[in-house]
């Protein structure tokens, strides 16, 4: 399918205000559809969930929707959608669940590759249990992290292997179906940071072979809250600390309180805008996948623009080298600090943020210690005119001393 990322950029309120946005890996903007799915929910009668009041099933019905448009998305079962304020949360609360089964002599894994947000909770959940971590490294002159890497650190004891499907950072796309067969041999779960993944490719729960998914609405155009997916079995094995009255179904028993309804209409409709992308016919799940792959060529187009482009410019180095990326690079500056260039560029309307994003231990391997990097993210809306501004701000800042 053909891709307009002018009638893309259409519906995107604030990109009228002309900034060129490559901030999308830390939060995409969001069309019209998303903010009106948000506002018409809250101005709509609404009440706890149930099917009494048309209120209460105002509520339901934004319930099971947004389940089911993640589901589609994310090609898994709709009973497995955990909602929650954020990834971090939910991770944090699955490790805590998942940990009461451990103790002294089992082994978690965790990659260097990734987030904190799928390190620290499984560290800390280890630690409180007794069990012992061990740690995946990638190759920082490639960027890569291979299936070989995660099987290096593989045991008889080990419990669980977490793992980013993209990393935030440098981009790097792991090759998660092919460690999944690794950690399964092994006897493990394999948790998979899908945050930065989800907002760039077509996603299949089931074939990346992840027990556990997080991912996040606000990286794929939706409103900020967090989402985990995981088979419902597991989940009912699982014994969360809740109130007592609350519900001890799944999903809702991993669910504290009541739901963000706003925020879960605002994620269908964010979702629905993505399978928008895609021609009319098929089902749901068709069209997001047709339209992810579409997004995903897109954006890769428009990566190999900016990367030449980046080449050209003097003293400049890319940290993003892994053959399998997302269209997020980090660029450093030699002799230059890549915060000024952050200041530089956004002065100029052109937002590329700078530092390390909470990947604090890839930036460290990769010997950039807390600092980071220039982050340069595209987007669905993302275009040519975006990236050549920034190449001429680039440009204009390397030439000033």
């Amino acid at each position: 399918m053909s891709y307009d990322v002018a009638a893309v950029r259409a519906q995107f309120p604030a990109l009228r205000a002309g900034t060129a946005h490559f901030d999308g890996p830390g939060g995409t903007q969001v069309p019209e559809a998303v903010a009106r799915a948000v506002a018409d929910t809250l101005t709509a009668p609404i009440a706890n969930r149930g099917r009494t009041t048309a209120a209460e099933r105002t509520a339901d019905d934004v319930v099971t929707g947004a389940r089911s448009a993640l589901a589609d998305l994310l090609g898994a079962d709709p009973r497995g959608i955990v909602f929650g304020r954020s990834a971090t949360q939910l991770t944090f609360d699955a490790s805590r669940a998942i940990a009461a089964g451990w103790g002294p002599g089992d082994e978690v894994v965790v990659s260097r590759l990734d987030h904190d947000a799928n390190i620290r909770p499984w560290v800390i959940a280890a630690e409180a249990a007794g069990a012992t971590v061990r740690w995946a490294a990638f190759d920082p002159a490639t960027g890569e992290l291979t299936a070989d890497d995660v099987a290096e650190v593989l045991t008889d004891r080990t419990r669980l292997v977490a793992v980013t499907g993209a990393s935030n950072l440098i981009g790097t796309r792991p090759p998660v179906a092919a460690i999944a067969e690794r950690v399964h041999a092994a006897g493990a779960l394999l948790a998979v940071d899908g945050v930065h993944l989800t907002a760039h490719a077509p996603v299949d729960v089931r074939a990346l072979g992840a027990d556990l998914y997080t991912c996040s609405p606000y990286k794929f155009l939706g409103p900020h809250c967090g989402v985990l997916t995981a088979d419902p079995a597991l989940l009912g094995s699982l014994a969360p600390a809740k109130l007592l009255p609350s519900s001890d179904d799944v999903p809702e028993r991993f669910e504290l309180g009541t739901l963000p309804y706003e925020l879960m209409a605002g994620t269908t409709a964010a979702i629905d805008f993505l399978a928008g992308l895609a021609p009319d016919g098929g089902t749901r799940r068709e069209r997001l996948l047709s339209a992810m792959a579409a997004v995903e060529e897109y954006e890769d187009g428009l990566r190999e623009h900016l990367e030449a482009g980046l080449a050209a410019l003097p003293g400049v180095r890319l940290w993003s080298r892994a053959a399998h990326r997302t269209p997020t690079l980090l660029a450093t500056f030699d002799g230059r600090d890549a915060a000024d260039a952050y200041r530089f560029l956004a002065a100029r309307g052109v937002n590329a943020p700078a530092g390390s994003f909470y990947a604090i231990e890839a930036s460290r391997w990769l010997g950039l210690g807390a600092a980071g990097g220039l982050r340069v993210g595209l987007a669905p809306y993302s275009d040519r005119d975006d990236v050549d501004r920034l190449l001429t701000g680039l440009r204009e800042w390397l030439a000033v001393r």
